[in-house]
């Protein structure tokens, strides 16, 4: 009569077993959630924008208690990130890498020394083209995938450049860069030559925006070296010494729309922002950076910047120069989505890149009548001499 009340003993013991095992994996189980919350809280504060912010980090979970691994270029964030696990009292080994990478060796700057460089989302030339960067450009250099570096522009958009696009520089090569006189390319596009004449040897192409560091004025001509060494000839026509071009910018609406239609017909180039191919967004940038202004990459970025001129189609309110953003409006199931920008220019007409670069009217009676846009237009936006974190003016700052 025993062994019955055996058996039942020893079930009671197995699921009590099973019981306490069970509350051990969901505490182990509440414990992960909770790192993976805090590794989430942080990057949504430090790096909400990926285009941008760097913070590629995880856990693993370990005998000792949790690796947390990944990479990232924000110091501050990994701070905060530390100090949140162990006022968690959470045990870990931290195995982050903070860029940039030691085996760059200091080379940790880079400019630009094409005149336009591809910038992609992964290392590879397959990859998508995110946004392009032009001769002169300074770059933050993070780490190396094989002949690809990881880039940070001016305006902090992340990409992968291959070596042939861009100059490694240590802090004294880069500083002796930085403070060289330099010039910039003003004509939309051209040729720097081995010569002062235009029928020797041509040293490449420059297209409107590159920077080059001048050595010499000889005759009608510039001489002038690239970040990678190289010397070339370009005429004083087509250029303008950089700080005297500074000096004569007037940020003025009229100087925009004058950009603006110099690239009428440039084709468009999902990523582009050059006069060898411009994105929508991509157009907008290249205007005001000729204009001495540094604006954000995307429509989605640009139309946080400024303040609010229109949202109801009054367009009445609009000066030349500001800029329409278009898309899809929020409801209570999905957010707002914007997906294009254009450049009013007065008369009721916008020019922007869609196709090619072009002029579009919003008047309903005009020949160039934009419908589709004109239907899923969201609001206007003034950024011409407005000051916001995201603007940045040539004229105050050390860029170049």
């Amino acid at each position: 009569m025993k062994f019955p009340s055996l058996r039942i003993n020893g079930l009671h013991l197995v699921l009590l077993i099973a019981l306490i095992l069970s509350a051990c994996n969901t505490e182990k189980s509440s414990e992960a959630d909770t790192v993976d919350d805090i590794i989430a809280s942080i990057k949504e504060k430090y790096a909400p924008d990926k285009r941008i912010a760097l913070f590629d980090v995880e856990s693993e979970k370990n005998t000792a208690g949790y690796i947390i691994k990944g990479k990232t270029n924000l110091p501050e964030a990994l701070n905060a990130l530390e100090m949140e696990l162990e006022s968690q009292q959470i045990t870990y080994t931290d195995s982050i890498e903070v860029l940039p990478a030691t085996d760059l060796e200091g080379e940790i700057y880079g400019v630009i020394t094409n005149s336009v460089a591809n910038i992609r989302s992964q290392p590879s030339h397959s990859s998508e083209l995110v946004t392009q960067a032009t001769l002169g450009m300074p770059l933050n250099v993070y780490q190396k995938d094989d002949n690809w570096y990881q880039i940070q522009t001016p305006d902090k958009y992340l990409g992968w450049v291959d070596s042939g696009g861009v100059e490694l520089m240590d802090k004294t090569a880069f500083d002796a860069w930085q403070s060289s006189e330099k010039l910039i390319y003003t004509k939309i596009y051209g040729n720097s030559y081995t010569d002062s004449d235009i029928s020797s040897q041509v040293v490449s192409d420059l297209v409107a925006g590159s920077i080059l560091s001048k050595v010499s004025e000889e005759s009608s001509f510039y001489r002038v070296t690239y970040p990678d060494g190289r010397e070339g000839f370009v005429l004083k026509s087509e250029a303008a010494l950089f700080q005297n071009w500074k000096s004569s910018l007037d940020f003025s609406r009229e100087s925009l729309v004058q950009t603006s239609k110099s690239m009428l017909g440039v084709p468009y180039l999902w990523g582009g922002t050059s006069i060898k191919g411009v994105d929508c967004s991509g157009f907008t940038k290249t205007v005001y950076f000729m204009n001495g202004m540094i604006i954000p990459r995307d429509a989605s970025q640009q139309i946080n910047e400024g303040i609010l001129i229109d949202d109801s189609k009054q367009f009445d309110k609009l000066i030349p120069g500001d800029l329409l953003f278009f898309g899809r409006k929020a409801t209570d199931s999905s957010r707002e989505r914007v997906v294009h920008v254009g450049m009013w220019i007065g008369n009721n007409e916008f020019i922007h890149s869609s196709g090619k670069v072009r002029i579009s009217s919003m008047e309903k009676q005009a020949d160039n009548f934009d419908e589709y846009n004109y239907n899923r237009y969201l609001r206007t936006k003034r950024i011409l001499n407005e000051t916001d974190e995201g603007l940045i003016y040539l004229t105050k700052s050390d860029v170049f």
